[in-house]
């Protein structure tokens, strides 16, 4: 694992919690994680109510009203996914994906450069061409993916710079997406917050963020990775988003089905936010 600044040790030092947080995380499994919730039950797309079209529908609406557009965009703790983006690449022509485990960073470089062994997104790609119905391929939308993914490069969401002192990334960003990822990183809300408001640094005044998370989640299994989750409801999701100076432009939420409850994690829900940063924060 490569940590983006020599004080990441430093910082978890200071919360015990941290440094419990990065050890757990060292036996993440990124192909367990993509078929826990990427491959059926969960990545069935022909349901309509799964949890998968739930999500790119809300992200396809979003950049659908045109007004997340510009340069640069981030996404702030990748993970092993892509599909988070199927709709942004449109939008913007500098992306820059982040994770903080190596094993993550990799398996996003085996799918840009279309490697044996990468985790097959096309049917997400077709998902979201037949929502947003541009007459596009899915071959066409994940050409323009890769080549609009500039870099991935390390992040640490628990450090006042997240990328890092001269990070790669331009800066500050237009846009922000994370999905899944403070509130699986952070040992309590204060966390959580501290996380949010460091991200926020990234990103300009009247840019945009738009995180998808977890509701009510307290675990999740990565293989032999049992991570813990900050356990969130929709108005602490509110809260945190207003604290760290943004105005809230929609927040949604997704009640987990029984049947997509498959014993991988304790997840009760999903919350799509997108909020827009206040000019002078």
């Amino acid at each position: 694992m490569a940590d983006p600044s020599p004080a990441a040790g430093a910082a978890r030092d200071s919360h015990p919690g941290l440094a419990e947080v990065a050890a757990a995380y060292q036996r993440f499994e990124p192909g367990a994680y993509l078929r826990n919730n990427y491959a059926p039950p969960r990545g069935d797309l022909s349901v309509a109510d799964g949890v998968g079209p739930w999500k790119l529908r809300c992200l396809a609406q979003t950049f659908a009203t045109g007004e997340v557009s510009g340069h640069t965009l981030i996404d702030i703790g990748s993970g092993p996914t892509v599909y988070q983006l199927l709709s942004a690449c449109a939008h913007f022509e500098d992306i820059t994906m982040t994770d903080f485990l190596e094993v993550n960073r990799q398996e996003l470089g085996l799918w840009l450069r279309e490697e044996p062994g990468a985790f097959d997104w096309s049917g997400y790609s077709r998902h979201v061409c037949l929502i947003e119905d541009k007459g596009e391929s899915w071959q066409e939308k994940e050409r323009q993916l890769r080549a609009r993914v500039k870099r991935v490069l390390p992040v640490d969401v628990h450090q006042p710079q997240p990328l890092g002192a001269g990070s790669l990334a331009p800066l500050p960003a237009d846009a922000l997406v994370s999905t899944f990822c403070l509130e699986a990183v952070s040992p309590d809300l204060a966390s959580f917050q501290r996380a949010l408001d460091h991200i926020t640094t990234l990103l300009r005044p009247g840019g945009h963020l738009l995180l998808i998370g977890a509701l009510e989640e307290s675990w999740y299994l990565a293989g032999e990775a049992r991570l813990g989750v900050v356990p969130l409801c929709e108005e602490e999701v509110r809260e945190a988003l207003v604290c760290s100076g943004y105005k809230v432009r929609d927040l949604r939420t997704y009640t987990m089905p029984a049947y997509l409850r498959t014993g991988v994690d304790d997840v009760k829900g999903i919350f799509f936010a997108w909020a827009q940063k206040k000019v002078g924060v």
